[in-house]
């Protein structure tokens, strides 16, 4: 834009950049409407440059170099891991983050989306201000996406180097030799995972009784033995007391559910105890809006993510749950509040039936309900638990796992859990199965190919059918 245009009007203006502000951005353009995307940092935000990308190329790197163990103990492949190239393995990481980077902005330009670097603040209803570049009204509707950051302890602030957090860790100088993860949720057993595979110590602790508490407690019975079986000393139930900087690492105190108060001594501690919104500096006030007691900005009308304001709808991180915080969860709600603002027929966000997944190893995956919801919410629950290695591809990766489903007696699929390797690849065709609120016997008529993993899901749904070959309910 010119500098006379600097002050004027568009259709929608979107404050954050991350997953649910460009989508939002790019479904709007591509609908016809103007849009104003104001980024105060990068587009693609916190999953693009320090979260999901970067994050999973290190993880994928981590299962490099598990392979080679595997292939060695395992096969016979007498393959030997002489080092790892830290720095290599960095620039490859970001590459792949800078080469995604540069196709989001390609996707905006060419959407005609006009992209302003700077912060920006409500100044009314339908009003903004963007840092360097003036006042925009919108004329369908602001969008509020900015997003989260860590949650940090009160007295332990992160330097980068012996205390990080998900936003740096990636980024701290080299490979320590130990590590304590503090939060045992999907964040902190990724990185306990990761840091294991590249040969680290991991003490990996969680406050609730058990890991990825908010999934079924099968699947974290499950994941759990497998961190246990790599080495990693898992403390569940365990809080910390406090942390003391030493010159080279951090000693921590804990509290067991015993009572005990041990120390461990690592030259790293990840803080991964979960992430709050982001909205200093947005002028919520100015708008007649005000966060809830837990910061986020909800939404008066869920089916539109609109909030009590009429025109400023939210995406992202900034809402409470049911919505997960999860970055393909966002994409949804960008493109339903963009065809929402261009007066299009769109669907809500099912968060019943939004997948979500642990990328370490094992993996974990899940959408609906657990065993333990279900019951709660009164059905009256059939549940079918299929080893991974009851099928023969199970037994080629050698890993264990299991699939779990859970259903209403004579009626839909409520939810389906895995843990193993490569679940987070099977996790979609669930995903339908729950949100087509699908019975097992319409699932259990398809054919899933063999040899796969996925003939465990296969399985499980023909055992609920009663067409069940190796396993009856």
């Amino acid at each position: 834009m010119t500098q006379d245009q600097r002050v004027g009007e568009a259709d929608v203006v979107v404050i954050g950049g991350g997953t649910g502000g460009y989508a939002t951005a790019l479904r709007a353009a591509g609908l016809g409407l103007t849009v104003v995307l104001a980024e105060r940092d990068k587009v693609g935000g916190t999953c693009l440059h320090r979260g999901c990308i970067p994050s999973k190329a290190m993880l994928h790197a981590a299962e490099l170099v598990d392979g080679i163990a595997e292939a060695r103990e395992r096969w016979g492949v007498k393959a030997l891991l002489e080092s790892v190239d830290w720095p290599a393995l960095v620039a490859t990481r970001d590459d792949i983050v800078a080469r995604n980077h540069r196709g989001v902005q390609d996707h905006l330009a060419h959407a005609g989306v006009a992209v302003v670097a700077g912060s920006a603040e409500l100044t009314g209803a339908r009003t903004v201000r963007i840092e360097g570049y003036g006042e925009v009204a919108a004329r369908r509707g602001i969008v509020l996406a900015t997003g989260s950051r860590p949650r940090t302890l009160p007295g332990l602030a992160a330097d980068g180097r012996r205390v990080v957090t998900s936003d740096d860790a990636l980024f701290a100088p080299g490979l320590p030799e130990s590590v304590l993860v503090l939060g045992g949720g999907a964040i902190g057993v990724e990185y306990a995972s990761l840091h294991r595979s590249m040969g680290a110590r991991v003490t990996l602790v969680e406050a609730a009784d058990r890991l990825v508490p908010l999934e079924d407690a099968e699947v974290s019975r499950h994941l759990t033995r497998g961190l246990k079986k790599r080495g990693i000393d898992v403390r569940t139930g365990t809080r910390l007391l406090g942390a003391v900087l030493l010159d080279d690492g951090v000693r921590a105190t804990l509290r067991t559910p015993r009572g005990e108060t041990p120390t461990v001594e690592a030259q790293r501690l990840l803080v991964a105890v979960g992430r709050v919104p982001v909205t200093d500096g947005l002028g919520l006030a100015a708008a007649g809006l005000a966060t809830d007691e837990r910061g986020y900005v909800a939404p008066a009308d869920w089916s539109r993510l609109e909030t009590p304001v009429p025109g400023i709808h939210v995406v992202g991180d900034l809402l409470p749950p049911p919505s997960p915080g999860l970055a393909h969860a966002s994409f949804a709600e960008g493109l339903s509040v963009a065809e929402t603002l261009a007066g299009r027929r769109t669907a809500a966000v099912d968060y019943d039936a939004v997948p979500r997944v642990t990328y370490s190893a094992p993996q974990t995956a899940a959408v609906g309900l657990s065993e333990a919801a279900a019951r709660d919410a009164g059905h009256d629950v059939v549940v079918n638990t299929m080893p991974l290695t009851a099928v023969a591809k199970g037994m080629v990766h050698g890993q264990g796992g299991v699939v779990k489903v859970v259903a209403e007696r004579d009626g839909r699929v409520l939810g389906v859990h895995l843990v193993g390797p490569h679940v987070s690849e099977m996790i979609a065709e669930c995903q339908l199965v729950v949100g087509w609120d699908a019975e097992p016997f319409d699932v259990a008529r398809h054919i899933h190919p063999h040899p796969t993993l996925s003939e465990a899901i296969g399985e499980s749904f023909l055992t609920l059918a009663d067409r069940g070959l190796h396993q009856r309910v």
